[in-house]
Parts: C-alpha cells; sequence; structure tokens
C-alpha cells in the first residue's frame, strides 16, 4: 500500500481536508456496458435533481471544497472542482467521455459523492505521497491538456514532483490499459459522513464495473 500523508500547511488552512483510499489490482478494459446504463438511468438523474435543488456551487460537498480552493488562495470559479466540472457537464446535457473502466467508475463516484475523484497507475508513484498545496510557479502536463496551473491547488506530489490535483491529474500516472494496480483517492473538504459512504459505494463499484480485486480501503486524516 502506498503511503500518503496531508501536509500540514493544509491542515492548518482547511481543518476538514481528508482523503479516502482505494488500492486494488485491476484489468483495464474500455466500456462496461452495465455502468453506462445505470450512470446515464440513475446517476445523471440524480446530479441534475442536485443542481435543480442547489444549484451547482451549493451542492453538497462541492460547496466546501470551492470554500477551500478559496482557502488555499486559488479562484473555485477559473479553476474547478473537477467533480463540479462533471455535473456541469451533466447539467449542460454534453454528457461524458468515454475512457475506460477505471477512469468511468472513477467519475461515476466523483458525480454520486460531489468529491474530486482521482486514480493514479500505482507503477508510475512512489511509494511515499503527500498531499499538499500546489507551490507558486508549479505546473504540469495535464491529461488531454497542455501545461497547467497548479499553484495554489490541493496536489498530490511524491518525490519527483506533482502527480496531480483535485481539478486535473497529470499525464504521468494516467489509467491506460496497460496499469495493472491503481490508486484511486477521494478528496474530501467535508465534515460529514459522506467520505466513509463514498469508499463503501466506491468499492462496490470498483468490483461491479472493473472488476477489482485485493482492494485495500483507508482515510488517511
Amino acid at each position: 500500500m502506498k503511503n500518503l500523508r496531508i501536509d500540514p500547511e493544509m491542515k492548518r488552512l482547511w481543518p476538514d481536508t481528508r482523503v479516502g483510499c482505494l488500492q486494488y489490482k485491476v484489468n483495464v478494459e474500455k466500456k462496461n456496458e452495465e455502468m453506462w446504463k445505470y450512470l446515464k438511468k440513475d446517476i445523471f438523474k440524480k446530479a441534475k435533481d442536485a443542481i435543480f435543488d442547489y444549484g451547482v456551487n451549493e451542492i453538497p460537498n462541492i460547496k466546501e471544497s470551492r470554500a477551500a480552493y478559496k482557502a488555499f488562495g486559488k479562484d473555485p470559479s477559473r479553476y474547478r472542482v473537477s467533480s463540479e466540472a462533471l455535473i456541469r457537464r451533466i447539467g449542460q446535457g454534453k454528457g461524458l467521455y468515454e475512457v475506460n473502466t477505471v477512469v468511468d467508475v472513477n467519475n461515476l463516484i466523483s458525480i454520486e459523492s460531489g468529491f474530486s475523484v482521482g486514480s493514479y497507475d500505482a507503477s508510475n508513484i512512489e511509494e511515499e505521497l503527500v498531499f499538499r498545496i500546489g507551490k507558486p510557479g508549479e505546473t504540469y502536463l495535464g491529461i488531454g491538456k497542455d501545461e497547467i496551473n497548479i499553484e495554489a491547488l490541493p496536489v498530490l506530489a511524491d518525490q519527483k514532483g506533482a502527480i496531480g490535483s483535485s481539478t486535473s491529474d497529470s499525464r504521468r500516472a494516467m489509467i491506460t490499459e496497460s496499469a495493472r494496480e491503481v490508486l484511486t483517492l477521494i478528496y474530501s473538504f467535508s465534515v460529514n459522513q459522506d467520505l466513509e459512504k463514498a469508499l463503501e459505494y466506491g468499492k462496490k463499484y470498483l468490483e461491479l464495473y472493473a472488476k477489482a480485486e485485493e482492494i485495500e480501503s483507508w482515510i488517511v486524516e
């Protein structure tokens, strides 16, 4: 299992910061048809209902994440939490990109929970990881994007540098069909018990839709 810690400065600025962790073995496949049926039938409706009930910025767990971004010094309307970006796409009728079974389940967990979720190829990241605030001038090459300015964003890093963030991940540990072991992280800035629930159904979805095995689950506080 990877060893993840939360940087003390991040905890000082936002004491409710926690990370839910799922590490597992998997054979990544192109698509799971049953998952997409469930996503379109049930989860899209839940997301649209949440938008109707709250407005996107006030959806539970998105609201707290946006507040945390402000505390870290990042404009959450310019650099959106990934869960907010996904739910906005659904609200606008754009649907979601089909990537592969792991990334698609990753997005399913994010939409249902309102938390940002990131999945990383365990073979491309080191054993010691830290969740911290992006440093001045820090950037990386994003997935499907050019350089992303990650200064003041919540960032996952190892000794080699930043790997991902709760807005957009880097290419270094992106999930491809060659990945055999994956670390999925659920980034929580909320004080409620939704993180515990998200880990439970996240594990269930990974087993059901991505055929994940030997799943280890824990929370870093």
